[in-house]
């Protein structure tokens, strides 16, 4: 193996979770530590960040600070969402990089993101080996959407699906506590994939979960939807009803995008909310009761005050292993996660080739979604279980969480 002497950068992109800044503990405190690696920076806002050449000098830091990441949400050195073009389109964001990476002899390149984020890496580093530049390039798993491929599962999953099945435990008992019919739906995070929301399952588990759970895996049909809400509105008067902010009826659309226009973002998605509003509405208007439509939104990202000891233990991991790979040659891959037991738990990092991680979705599998809205299988509980365990939160201080405080020192242009 090659020694490669050099400085390391790490770029935080897409939604942040409550466990990416751990991810960002493993990766600064490890690179830290490695003697072929002469400075560790944290780009400002991901890509855009070294495109201008914005980036902060971590070994300014307190490493008591670094540690806190460890249970700090969101993402500190700031995120971004910002797709390169194909090269072939416009070289010009590939030209920027490197030129910015040999004058700062960076030598190491880490991207804690989801599927896009993968992609990006992947360009980048295919542009660095066409252009004789060696360079390590790493990329760090995260997203609550649960939806890389190659991995069984995704740091930030764990905390979040442990917030959405405690919330809605909390919920049933609000909902359900009048003596008047009441509907209340709940939308939950994801576009494409289910993950997030078949987490509610785990509440039904407790016998405090909702009534529906629907997941964008399957196709939404409006007719069966409201009669199933009938029927139980005869049965007990009362239902809970959770959606994926994802869900699509046979003509493709979103259920905002069958009342409204909706807008997309800078990776060319829809801009997804709003789902549970409208059938609220419609439910309303039908049946004549008390609806409540309530929207997680950012909430079920941030909440590290329900973090997953699992979930953090190994965001924070994935950061160590993927500068230990980096330093012993790896380069164009993703650390993963393979399962090798669910009682006990047990799995071992894996690396995923770039190129198969980037842009490719995992969805939840069809055997393990119950038709007609029913919930999901014991495939999946024994799946999500294990994931949600343990807790793992900020110290206190006057009662509130001691979230890190970066003095964020930005490397002087040279």
């Amino acid at each position: 193996m090659k020694k490669l002497i050099g400085a390391a950068i790490l770029g935080q992109s897409g939604g942040p979770t409550s466990v990416i800044n751990s991810s960002a503990a493993g990766v600064f405190l490890e690179a830290l530590k490695q003697e072929n690696i002469t400075a560790v920076y944290g780009a400002k806002h991901g890509i855009k960040g070294i495109l201008n050449e914005e980036f902060f000098d971590i070994s300014k830091e307190d490493l008591e600070e670094l540690e806190l990441l460890k249970n700090t949400p969101s993402s500190m050195i700031g995120s971004v969402r910002y797709k390169l073009k194909k090269l072939e389109e416009d070289p010009s964001d590939y030209e920027r990089l490197l030129e910015v990476f040999k004058k700062y002899n960076i030598r190491y390149f880490f991207y804690n993101g989801g599927n896009d984020s993968m992609d990006t890496a992947n360009k980048v580093s295919k542009f660095f080996k066409d252009h004789d530049y060696e360079c390590r390039v790493m990329g760090v798993p995260k997203t609550i959407d649960n939806d890389l491929f190659g991995t069984d599962h995704c740091p930030g999953y764990g905390s979040a699906a442990k917030y959405v099945a405690t919330t809605l435990m909390e919920l049933y008992h609000d909902a359900t506590v009048y003596d008047t019919p009441m509907v209340t739906v709940v939308e939950v995070m994801g576009r494409n994939a289910g993950w997030l929301t078949a987490a509610a399952q785990l509440a039904i588990e407790k016998g405090q979960g909702p009534d529906l759970i629907y997941l964008p895996e399957l196709t939404f049909d409006y007719d069966e939807f409201f009669s199933d809400v009938e029927k139980i509105l005869k049965q007990k008067s009362k239902a809970i009803i959770v959606v994926s902010e994802g869900i699509k009826d046979k003509d493709g659309l979103y259920v905002p995008e069958k009342f409204t226009n909706l807008t997309t973002d800078s990776f060319g998605h829809a801009q997804l909310g709003g789902t549970a509003e409208v059938l609220a509405s419609e439910i309303q208007n039908r049946f004549n009761v008390k609806v409540r439509g309530i929207e997680f939104s950012l909430l079920q990202r941030c909440a590290a005050h329900l973090a997953s000891n699992v979930d953090v233990t190994e965001a924070y991991q994935a950061g160590v292993e993927a500068v230990k790979a980096a330093v012993n040659g790896t380069t164009d891959h993703m650390i993963g996660f393979k399962r090798i037991s669910n009682k006990p738990y047990k799995m071992e990092y894996i690396l995923v080739p770039l190129d198969v991680a980037a842009n490719t979705e995992k969805k939840v599998p069809l055997e393990w979604i119950k038709p007609h809205g029913q919930g999901m299988t014991n495939d999946f509980v024994d799946y999500a279980l294990p994931l949600i365990q343990g807790d793992n939160k900020a110290p206190l201080v006057d009662g509130l969480p001691r979230f890190a405080n970066l003095k964020k020192v930005l490397v002087n242009k040279k």
